[in-house]
């Protein structure tokens, strides 16, 4: 990357380059043309033709509240962090950006996760299983569906349920986005014989 382009991501686009980038794009120019003939980054050229779209202007827009306390490049480093591991906590969060040389609070590491998409919530639990066996359960599974010709929404159900005798094991929190719950890094695997437990 060049100089000048380090230089563009940390300082805002005269108003004229920002035109010049919106009538490039205007006359059919893509993205990464446009990028290359200005020396400008290609998300940069992406996100002020995006405003342009949205707000029909390229001109700087009044800002309301208070500057947000983590920047753009500290958030993406905590999203990695938790792309990393889902299971880390937000105290553990808070360390990494303090070492990053953003100090914030708790409460601003979960309201950049949330803008991200990712929420805190209980990870599921479910047996603990080798690749063998998962490949065994799936192939089950697809002759099931075909021979009962029940295939609804592509849906396949586990055939095991674990109930606690003596109490429930503590919860643990994972951060992940909606519709990720059962993704094999947003569980908690479990296993038959760790006593207090049956499974039917």
């Amino acid at each position: 990357m060049s100089e000048q382009m380090r230089i563009m991501r940390s300082k805002e686009l005269p108003e004229e380059l920002r035109d010049r980038i919106v009538a490039r794009h205007r006359s059919g120019q893509g993205y990464k043309k446009n990028s290359a003939a200005l020396k400008v980054p290609k998300s940069t050229v992406a996100s002020i033709i995006l405003k342009w779209k949205t707000f029909g202007t390229t001109r700087t827009l009044s800002r309301a509240g208070c500057p947000a306390k983590l920047s753009y490049w500290g958030r993406r480093a905590l999203v990695r962090e938790v792309k990393k591991n889902p299971k880390i906590t937000v105290a553990e969060l808070q360390r990494c950006s303090r070492e990053m040389g953003e100090s914030c609070r708790k409460s601003t590491i979960t309201a950049a996760l949330h803008q991200s998409g990712l929420y805190g919530r209980v990870a599921r639990q479910k047996p603990l299983l080798s690749a063998r066996h998962m490949k065994a359960r799936m192939e089950f599974a697809k002759k099931h569906l075909k021979d009962s010709k029940m295939v609804r929404n592509k849906i396949l159900w586990a055939d095991e349920t674990k109930i606690e005798l003596f109490g429930l094991n503590s919860k643990q929190y994972v951060w992940r986005k909606p519709g990720t719950a059962h993704h094999p890094s947003n569980t908690v695997p479990t296993v038959k014989h760790g006593g207090g437990s049956i499974m039917l």
